[in-house]
Formats: structure tokens, C-alpha cells, sequence
């Protein structure tokens, strides 16, 4: 199976600082992929540069079946090209309600130009309702989204990420500060996205984890120290010694 996404040998330091390390990492096309690591082990930048907000000092980062490279694109041409990112805060419009959310994330992944041309259809109705659906949002498109749980608006805002067709899903934490149910659902939902598309998850808690069932990438220093089933990383003695052994 060829990589979706491909980093090769990319390093990138801040004032003297090597935050990223010959960092290489690939995921295939429908795949569910964990990230972990102490604090300061390179995981958000390591978004940032697939995202384009950082641009590595050396290496290259490809993407799609022509091998694109991601680093000659903006952030915004990164996201037309098929990359969606969920930071650990949702960022939903609170006062608009649940639909109307929907709605806006369908009108913004289309190209400017046609955005000013953009009436709704009843297709994209379709969509939402159907969006709202593989979220567990289907009973609450007219709720204000402030009115949402922490998890509901999570889960929102993954349907709004979903809504422009990615084909790689950066989540980071969408464990944190959900209840156990919240976080049951969480993990069913993006073992389904994972399905069709790419998905990588960035997370602390080592029990959701656990639940995503999936290979698990450990970072240490800005390049991986570990990889492969969360049974497999959790035996590698070099991981306890520098983030599990820790408290």
C-alpha cells in the first residue's frame, strides 16, 4: 500500500532548538494512526509542518498518489488539497446553530470564487443531515452549538472538518475533557472515518488510546522512537524510560 502522507528526513529548531529531528513518518490512505510523547516531543509542530503554519529546514513532506509537495503550498492550498486539522479546542460558532455550522464549513471548502456564487441546494442539506448523522448530531441541528456539551461540540466540529472531504484527519486531544461515554463514541466515530480516509491522532491519554486500536507512532525529541501496536511501544524500554516511567 503506497503512503498517503510521506515526511522524509525533515528537521526544523526554533532560536537553536531542534524541535523536529530527521523526523520520516508515512500513513497509508485508510488508516487510523496514534501519536504520544512527553511534552516537547515535536507533536504539534509536527501538525504544523503537515499543515503548512511551519516550514521545515530540511527534508520534504509529499502527499496524495502524485507525491505533492506539501511544502511549496500555503497553508490554505494544503487544506484545498485535502489535509483537515481539529486543534484540542473546538473553534464552533456558537451562536449559529448546529446546521447552520454545517452549512458554513460546506460554503468555505469551496474556491473563493464560487463561494460568491454559493446558494444552498437541497444536496447540501442532504449532506448535513447526513453529517450530522455519522456524528450523533442528527436530533440537535437546531441547537445553538454553545449550547452543546464539550464532547457534542467536538464531534461538530469534526462533522465541519469532514464536511470539506479531507483526506487526512489531524486530531489533537479529542479525548480531553470528555465523559466516558463522549469518549466511547470518539473513539467509534473516528474508527469509522478511518475507513475512507487517513486519520492521525494526537493524544495524552493512554486508555483512549488503548481503545482506537491502532498503530501507534511515539515521539521523543523530534523523531520517533517507537513504533507499532500500543502492546508493542509500551515494551520498548526506551518509551517507558522517557515518557511511561514518568510519575
Amino acid at each position: 500500500m503506497s503512503a498517503l502522507l510521506e515526511v522524509s528526513g525533515v528537521s526544523v529548531s526554533f532560536d537553536g532548538f531542534r524541535a523536529i529531528n530527521n523526523l520520516t513518518f508515512s500513513i497509508g490512505t485508510a488508516e487510523l494512526r496514534a501519536i504520544i510523547g512527553p511534552n516537547g516531543a515535536g507533536k504539534s509542530t509536527f501538525m504544523d509542518i503537515v499543515t503548512g503554519k511551519t516550514k521545515p529546514d530540511s527534508g520534504a513532506v509529499t502527499f496524495g498518489e502524485k507525491s505533492t509537495s506539501l511544502l511549496k503550498l500555503s497553508e490554505a492550498q494544503i487544506a484545498r488539497v485535502g489535509i483537515g486539522r481539529k486543534f484540542q479546542r473546538p473553534t464552533v460558532f456558537e451562536d449559529q446553530t448546529v446546521a447552520e455550522n454545517l452549512i458554513l464549513a460546506l460554503k468555505a471548502a469551496r474556491s473563493p470564487w464560487k463561494v460568491l456564487a454559493w446558494r444552498i441546494k437541497s444536496i447540501d442539506l442532504e449532506k448535513v443531515q447526513r453529517l450530522a448523522v455519522q456524528v450523533g448530531l442528527a436530533d440537535h441541528l437546531p441547537r445553538k452549538a454553545g449550547e452543546l456539551s464539550h464532547g457534542q461540540k467536538q464531534w461538530l466540529e469534526i462533522a465541519m472538518l469532514l464536511a470539506q472531504e479531507p483526506r487526512l484527519l489531524l486530531v489533537d486531544e479529542p479525548a480531553a475533557g470528555m465523559t466516558l461515554a463522549e469518549r466511547e463514541r470518539t473513539t467509534e466515530l473516528l474508527t469509522q472515518i478511518a475507513q475512507t480516509r487517513a486519520v492521525v491522532v494526537v493524544e495524552h491519554d493512554m486508555d483512549f488510546v488503548r481503545r482506537l486500536n491502532c498503530r501507534v507512532t511515539v515521539l521523543h525529541e523530534g523523531a520517533v522512537l517507537a513504533e507499532g501496536s500500543l502492546e508493542h511501544v509500551t515494551k520498548n524500554q526506551d518509551v517507558i524510560d522517557v515518557y511511561l516511567g514518568r510519575g
